[in-house]
């Protein structure tokens, strides 16, 4: 059964394969002799010393290995590469990667592309005034709690689940995303710099010329691991693990450690390569849980064998999924808990639908989406990975969000992740998102300050402690959701865990943390009547609104359904009242 996409920010991963071409290293070079990039994965069980063999065989030269996948990015001139490796006895399949191109000069950038629902709305036109503490309902805890209606839903507050468990230090989460700004004063106390890693390098632009992160911002066009170009790490991580330190506002489990594992580029693409070695870099290094609010592109769903698509390309999606689930069950092996975005298609993942985003990256001139009919045996990877949990997003009244993607059997749980227009009007309502941090430098050089650093934009708000100030934004998304239900995972191993003899702190089997997480979430009966009909009054350039409609139906019981899973995480629950 298919398992959706995860959402937001999002992504790429590697796209066409190279024209068939003559079998055998004598094959033409490509026409102007420029090198690509591929990505190769290795037969099970096949030594290192037959892969390598077949690869230069082939006339690839590796550049980048992960022997836990057995999955290797590959450099060749050779325009027959791809098809010539396909056909060595020791290579289960390969796919075109990113193209390959020098480095622009170094340039301040703030990347803002491929969020479309969490951008939603972005026009400012309702105020110039960001919010303060003075507009914040009076609530226990961090100055911006009173704005945290996410965390209320979830019991996650000062009276509820920090009460009782607020996190162990011994608990590290894992953001696989665009990055984390780790000198936030409202993440840095619980950043952990020498744990974090960056499996990216920016890539200026696409094989098309189109731009995808732009000039680079450091002269290896590797970002620093404490640094997000994009905006959507950051708040990922704020969601699950801001510090209750009297500053803004608190995460879901405000004491257990953040771990930078980025495998988003600037612009949000995830390729298939960074992937694999954050999820397996996560088994290796001791994290307990990783939150993945994003899909490997560039097919939102990768089908082996769609009539729709040519033979390469079947190809590629076939390595796609490959690749994917041996990460994820390493990962699962190693004592890490798989959470993900469930989507923001507001489509029903167990049905047959029709997807004309994909692929979504040109890694050859010429490359772009095309419309093709998708039946339910396609795969998005990661949310649909196998021990991946699966979560849907719920608005401020605990309706489904109506973008959030859906299915009876895909969804396994729901959280908070907004929904601007769960509102009595159905007009939009920037705090009807979720608050979480935002990078002071991306806010600044987005023109979102006035000179004396106050917001002027309304999804935008500054907390000060003293002398120190830190930034914070509204969005949307199950982007959103997941890391509410990753926070929740992270306490659970924090109450029930035991010593992790490898690495130290605490581990619990992924098994056990799902249970807990399911058995303790509030459920939630599909609406009735269950084809539910969303209403949005969306503000058009001439300050009129347009009427929009959607119907989504839900499918399942009380007990477990398409809209909610198992039900609503909730933080207090998970740990005991």
């Amino acid at each position: 059964m298919r398992r959706a996409i995860i959402l937001v920010a999002c992504a790429a991963v590697t796209a066409a394969l190279a024209a068939p071409a003559q079998a055998g290293p004598t094959a033409t070079t490509s026409a102007d002799g420029t090198a690509a990039e591929y990505v190769v994965l290795y037969k099970d069980g096949v030594s290192l010393e037959t892969a390598h063999a077949a690869i230069r065989a082939a006339g690839g030269t590796i550049v980048r290995e992960n022997t836990d996948v057995g999955l290797a990015t590959v450099r060749s001139t050779r325009a027959a590469f791809g098809a010539d490796a396909r056909r060595q006895p020791a290579v289960e399949g390969v796919a075109r990667d990113r193209a390959v191109g020098e480095a622009p000069k170094v340039t301040h950038r703030a990347a803002d592309k491929n969020i479309a629902v969490e951008k939603e709305g972005r026009d400012g036109k309702e105020g110039r005034d960001g919010g303060t503490r003075a507009t914040t309902a009076k609530v226990k805890g961090d100055p911006l709690a009173g704005s945290q209606w996410d965390m209320q839903k979830i019991h996650a507050t000062a009276d509820g689940s920090y009460r009782v468990e607020p996190g162990n230090r011994g608990v590290r989460v894992g953001v696989i995303d665009t990055g984390i700004d780790g000198n936030h004063p409202d993440i840095r106390a619980n950043f952990d710099r020498g744990l974090s890693r960056n499996f990216t390098k920016d890539i200026p632009v696409d094989a098309n010329g189109t731009e995808v992160d732009g000039p680079c911002e450091h002269p290896s066009c590797v970002d620093p691991v404490d640094e997000d170009d994009n905006e959507h790490g950051t708040h990922v991580a704020s969601t699950i693990a801001s510090p209750l330190n009297g500053l803004g506002m608190a995460g879901v489990a405000p004491n257990v450690t953040l771990v930078n594992i980025r495998a988003g580029q600037d612009s949000g693409y995830f390729f298939l390569q960074p992937v694999v070695d954050a999820l397996t870099y996560a088994g290796d290094a001791g994290i307990d849980v990783v939150n993945m609010s994003f899909y490997t592109d560039p097919w939102l769903f990768n089908c082996p064998d769609n009539p729709a698509d040519s033979a390469e390309y079947q190809a590629e999606q076939r390595t796609v999924i490959a690749a994917s689930e041996r990460a994820l069950a390493y990962a699962h092996r190693h004592g890490v808990t798989l959470v993900s975005a469930a989507g923001n298609g507001a489509t029903d993942y167990t049905k047959t639908i029709v997807d004309a985003s994909s692929p979504d990256y040109a890694a050859k001139p010429g490359e772009a989406p095309y419309s093709r009919t998708i039946p339910p045996s396609c795969i998005s990877e990661p949310s649909e990975g196998r021990n991946v949990i699966s979560v849907s997003s719920v608005g401020i009244s605990g309706r489904k969000a109506y973008y959030s993607d859906y299915g009876n059997g895909y969804v396994d749980v729901a959280a908070p992740g907004g929904d601007v227009y769960d509102t009595a009007d159905g007009k939009r309502d920037v705090t009807k998102g979720i608050l979480a941090a935002y990078p002071e430098s991306l806010a600044r050089a987005r023109g979102e300050l006035n000179a004396d650093g106050t917001p002027n934009v309304p999804y935008v708000v500054r907390d000060c402690k003293g002398t120190t100030c830190g930034y914070y934004q509204y969005l949307q998304g199950t982007s959103m959701a997941s890391p509410h239900a990753a926070g929740v995972a992270a306490l659970i191993v924090s109450r029930y865990g035991h010593r992790d003899p490898r690495h130290g702190g605490l581990t619990l089997s992924p098994d056990v943390v799902q249970r807990i997480m399911q058995g303790t979430a509030t459920e939630q009966p599909c609406p009735s009547p269950r084809a539910f009909t969303y209403t949005r009054y969306v503000l058009q350039s001439d300050g009129t609104y347009q009427k929009v409609t959607d119907t989504h139906t839900c499918e399942g019981s009380t007990r477990h359904n398409g809209f909610f899973g198992s039900g609503l995480v909730d933080a207090l629950h998970a740990v005991g009242r």
